[in-house]
């Protein structure tokens, strides 16, 4: 990833000798509609903050604040975020979030997991966060990411909770993420020059040990592990083998055409890519079955016929098997085009959103009409909606809002005469609707 054109003001505060690392971030401009984080670090930031507040209607008037530009230069130092904040009456208003550092064992920990992985390190050195990085730090016992309550605000407004001060840095800050993951390593308690030389170190030292000896061969590797029969011969529970490690990259299936002619009726291509999509699905298992918590989540339940075909037509398949896949489902290509671009935004769930209409119990009702109610603030002017069950559109518009069973908005665009999903879900009417502008 490639930064954007914003000025650091202190770009080289990290270099002195003794000092704390600090980074100064010019002002962004004004944000026309669209999310304020693209990336999955960016969303989960966003998404402590909001599972954080208390009050829906702070968080929107600070996302306003956000949009128009009124936060200015952004100080990102450990265990705290500082900027200026213009209230809608040009009152400026010092507004900090703080998150808290790690402390050097778990430090230790999260580097040395890194330094295990040149993917890891690639990703960094790109200013990219794999998700697996992530789901590293955790297996070891670092929360990298902020959760709920992480983010702890403090402003001169003496708002108790998040203010709309609060809330438009920390959209702002998500803008920045999306550029330079290293600022929530800054804020964990480390500078990028820190840390870079930190894992080099350790890379070297971890490519050392791993180093055959002169004159010794390299030793082949065996499975661990005891022989089944002995294994169901043994009194009480045998021990089990240590779990697989976490790959960072599916596996590339071989490829299988060749000199021989394959048998009548089977298709290359079609099984090729199906290897290349059995590679991805397995390394995605394995990483939720490392992840925390795997023991004691739900199962989730299996993909019907339809979801699958879905599932595989968002793969990007070549264009050969799509057409295979659009004339064995039973729909029309649109339809599995829209329900394809459903899958991409949300997975099962978007596909739900896309398929079911619906009409929320009074109580799922009433939260979705106090929502609306307080999407947009007083003296902006809010669009005129039409609801039918759980979809309201925006009348004289081609923008669309769906209330999905989970409480989230999903936006649609009408396009060739059908709603077409717009984007991911978002936590409000507004924010969803905003999607559909930037679309």
């Amino acid at each position: 990833m490639s930064r954007t054109g914003n000025t650091e003001e202190n770009a080289h505060a990290e270099d002195a000798p003794g000092a704390r690392p600090e980074r100064t971030l010019a002002a962004l401009p004004p944000a026309h509609g669209g999310a304020f984080a693209r990336t999955w670090w960016g969303r989960a930031w966003l998404k402590a903050l909001e599972d954080t507040a208390l009050d829906n209607g702070q968080l929107k008037r600070g996302r306003k604040h956000a949009r128009e530009g009124a936060v200015g230069a952004v100080c990102v130092r450990p265990e705290r975020i500082t900027a200026v904040v213009q209230d809608r009456d040009r009152t400026p208003y010092r507004s900090d979030v703080l998150l808290q550092e790690l402390d050097d064992g778990e430090w230790d920990r999260l580097l040395g997991v890194v330094a295990e992985r040149s993917g890891h390190i690639a990703a960094l050195l790109d200013r990219d966060m794999p998700p697996q990085l992530a789901e590293d730090a955790a297996a070891v016992g670092v929360d990298l990411l902020p959760g709920i309550g992480d983010l702890e605000p403090e402003c001169a407004c003496e708002a108790w909770d998040h203010c709309p001060h609060t809330a438009a840095l920390c959209y702002q800050v998500a803008r920045l993420l999306d550029e330079d993951p290293y600022l929530l390593l800054l804020m964990r308690g480390r500078g990028e020059r820190e840390l870079l030389d930190e894992l080099q170190v350790r890379s070297v030292a971890h490519a050392a040990r791993h180093a055959p000896r002169t004159g010794e061969e390299t030793p082949s590797a065996a499975p661990e592990g005891i022989p089944a029969r002995e294994a169901f011969a043994a009194p009480g529970p045998a021990a089990l083998p240590a779990p697989p490690p976490p790959v960072n990259e599916p596996g590339r299936p071989p490829a299988l055409a060749g000199g021989t002619d394959p048998a009548p009726g089977l298709d290359v291509a079609a099984l090729e890519f199906l290897a290349a999509d059995a590679a991805v699905r397995a390394r995605r298992l394995l990483a939720e079955a490392l992840a925390p918590g795997h023991a004691t989540a739900p199962v989730p339940a299996a993909l019907t016929q339809w979801q699958d075909t879905v599932r595989l037509t968002a793969a990007g398949p070549p264009a050969a098997i799509a057409a295979r896949l659009a004339a064995g489902c039973g729909r029309d290509r649109l339809d599995l085009a829209r329900a394809a671009r459903a899958w991409e935004h949300g997975g099962a769930a978007a596909l739900a959103v896309l398929e079911e209409e619906w009409t929320p119990r009074a109580e799922a009702l009433a939260r979705a009409h106090a929502q609306l109610a307080t999407a947009w603030e007083e003296g902006e002017r809010a669009p005129r909606l039409r609801a039918a069950g759980n979809r309201w559109t925006a009348v004289g518009t081609d923008a669309q809002v769906r209330y999905g069973r989970d409480g989230r908005w999903w936006p649609y665009r009408k396009d060739r005469g059908r709603w077409w999903p717009a984007g991911p879900p978002a936590q409000d009417p507004e924010a969803a609707l905003a999607m559909v502008e930037a679309d």
